[in-house]
């Protein structure tokens, strides 16, 4: 009999029937909160009316259309649409299919376009799993581990982690810049690196915004050394974090994006975005992928964006957050060491009375959770954040709800 790897470790035990909204139906009806959203991608919640009804009709026209081959509607009106919530001067796009995909485009293009052979990460980042991504990855051992050598090139920064420093935000974030100075002196040369590549909110790591400071001393630094600034929007994106891109919280300016998850509602398709004089300079062959701006999920990112100004989801994420994020730093715990999060990417990091990680309960919490209709992950380097990432539609009510839930939850520990 066939099966799945037995390697895919399953969070919940759900067998999804349906979606609806923010709810998902298992096969006897049961309905369970979803606040995971497909880790982040399901933003306009599941089987929004005006994405299915675009995807129904594009597969009637065309589903596969190769985009170095032929061109389609849904590819060209993407990519005008885009424009409009692009940040100033990133005009021109390369869409493929994957998170991964696009952290290792944008990895090719800021080496061919400066000819340096180094990029500088940050430690907790996640960019994903094929190799050149898990070797830039540093939130977990679980994704670059069993399968060296890894990729070459690649030096790693502290990014300003308050809480596991125990210092404060201050604190942290001179000792990161400091580091990143110390790195390029020592490891590094500014002249042999491409890029400084980032997240403004580290996802896998244990969902720990950075902060204007930081991040407005890497583009300092990449602007005096002509090193480019990469930030892996992939998470983050399209409302997630209350505003349009989570690098806009921090009046800093990117050189590159890379973009996925919540762009096509759950469709697979991510992609970069760049200046056309930076775009120019990625070699001839370098970009392509048989699958790269598929019709059906391109007129879904279109139904995306259209829904995301409809209904005015950005400001929705960063009220909704916001009452998320109160509800549960007041219902915390002394299992609770740290609450934070931005817009609807909330944290709580389980800890020991002695500080440290403490996986088991945060796991247990997370199971409880599962089994009084509440679906939520865990993240971090030890597993022991239980994170909320709701759909971008989520209402009041639905936040009071997984509440109500979560308080049930940390009474019954």
């Amino acid at each position: 009999m066939t099966e799945l790897s037995p390697i895919l470790k399953q969070a919940t035990p759900v067998r999804v029937d349906h979606g609806a909204g923010c709810y998902l139906y298992d096969a006897d009806g049961r309905r369970y909160l979803d606040f995971t959203a497909g880790i982040g991608v399901t933003s306009t919640g599941h089987c929004h009316p005006t994405v299915v009804a675009a995807a129904q009709a594009q597969v009637a026209r065309l589903i596969h259309g190769q985009y170095t081959t032929v061109m389609h509607k849904p590819l060209l009106e993407l990519t005008e649409r885009l424009g409009a919530v692009l940040p100033e001067g990133l005009d021109t796009l390369f869409f493929a299919n994957s998170g991964s995909e696009a952290v290792e485009a944008a990895l090719r293009l800021v080496r061919q376009a400066t000819g340096r052979p180094n990029v500088v990460v940050f430690h907790g980042g996640f960019h994903g799993r094929t190799v050149a991504a898990a070797t830039m990855t540093t939130s977990g051992t679980r994704f670059s581990a069993g399968f060296s050598p890894l990729m070459s090139g690649v030096h790693v920064a502290p990014f300003p982690t308050a809480y596991r420093y125990g210092w404060s935000e201050a604190e942290a974030t001179d000792f990161a810049l400091r580091e990143l100075d110390y790195l390029l002196a020592t490891l590094t040369s500014p002249a042999e690196t491409a890029a400084f590549i980032v997240e403004p909110v580290l996802g896998e790591g244990g969902y720990i915004p950075g902060n204007t400071r930081f991040f407005q001393g890497l583009r300092e630094r990449a602007d005096r050394h002509g090193i480019l600034l990469v930030f892996d929007e992939i998470q983050t994106g399209f409302g997630r974090t209350g505003k349009f891109f989570g690098h806009q919280h921090f009046d800093v300016r990117p050189d590159v994006i890379t973009i996925a998850k919540g762009l096509a509602s759950g469709f697979p398709l991510s992609g970069i975005a760049a200046s056309r004089e930076l775009m120019a300079k990625a070699w001839p062959g370098s970009q392509g992928g048989t699958y790269g701006g598929n019709a059906v999920a391109c007129a879904a990112a279109v139904a995306t964006l259209d829904v995301i100004e409809a209904e005015g989801l950005v400001d929705n994420a960063a009220v909704r957050g916001a009452q998320l994020r109160s509800g549960v730093e007041q219902l915390a715990t002394k299992a609770i060491g740290d609450v934070r999060g931005l817009g609807l990417l909330v944290g709580a990091e389980f800890t020991t009375a002695t500080g440290e990680p403490d996986t088991a309960t945060a796991t247990a919490a997370q199971k409880a959770a599962v089994d009084k209709g509440l679906l939520l992950l865990t993240c971090g380097a030890h597993m022991n954040v239980v994170r909320m990432i709701p759909p971008l539609i989520v209402t009041d009510t639905q936040v009071d709800d997984a509440l109500a839930i979560w308080s049930e939850v940390l009474a019954e520990l």
